[in-house]
């Protein structure tokens, strides 16, 4: 049994929002539906952090979520900043409940245990706040992955955190907020997307203050979800 982790699958079933208008997304789902039938099981869980569907309501990202239940493996869901068909978690869970998509859940201020592991984590925010509104969106953020990461600290378990948002620039500067929790809560590996195309060569993977960085976008990834942990 495994853990893998891909964002940004960008799924546009159920609307028009095509994603090969930009470079390397050509025949993505097909790409995406292969390499994760060829490497993922039913016994696997996939951490997909956030920008998972165009929907802009539940219902509108329906054939997108069947296109992930349909494919081995437990999901878990995470909000990213163009999921515009995000609810509440009991909002959300019903939706699938009532549709039988029972292999999907939500991470949103919890945990989930998997394995020896604890999956937790939350969107992140931008880095550069200038502004009084993104200052106050990114101490809740901050207050997110804290009530997440203590829930998966109440479990025993080692902690690995998912964001949305990268918690580090390609300069190696961290959004302090974010790094401060991560740090509180010793957490050793995180995940992070968000990032596309070019901006990808910027990218921060690696370690710092004992903390290891991995950017997990779909298109940086090829379309292959990454192994995080084997259990």
């Amino acid at each position: 049994m495994s853990l893998f982790v891909i964002a940004d699958t960008h799924l546009s079933f159920g609307t028009n929002k095509p994603m090969d208008i930009f470079g390397g997304w050509q025949n993505f789902e097909e790409r995406l539906s292969d390499n994760w039938k060829r490497i993922i099981t039913d016994d696997d869980t996939v951490v997909i952090p956030g920008d998972i569907s165009w929907g802009m309501d539940l219902d509108e990202s329906y054939e997108d979520f069947r296109f992930l239940h349909e494919l081995p493996g437990r999901k878990i869901l995470m909000k990213g900043n163009h999921d515009y068909w995000w609810a509440t978690k009991t909002k959300s869970e019903n939706f699938f409940k009532e549709k039988g998509l029972d292999s999907l859940s939500i991470l949103f201020n919890n945990a989930y245990e998997v394995g020896d592991f604890a999956v937790c984590g939350t969107r992140g925010w931008v880095q550069d706040c200038c502004k009084d509104e993104d200052k106050k969106v990114l101490a809740r953020e901050a207050g997110r992955l804290r009530m997440s990461a203590l829930e998966a600290r109440k479990t025993g378990k080692e902690p690995i955190a998912f964001l949305h948002y990268p918690p580090v620039d390609g300069t190696g500067e961290w959004c302090k907020e974010i790094f401060d929790v991560l740090k509180e809560m010793e957490i050793r590996r995180v995940y992070y997307g968000h990032l596309h195309g070019i901006s990808c060569n910027n990218a921060f993977n690696g370690e710092k203050d004992g903390i290891h960085m991995s950017l997990i976008s779909a298109d940086y990834l090829k379309f292959c979800p990454k192994l995080a942990e084997k259990y």
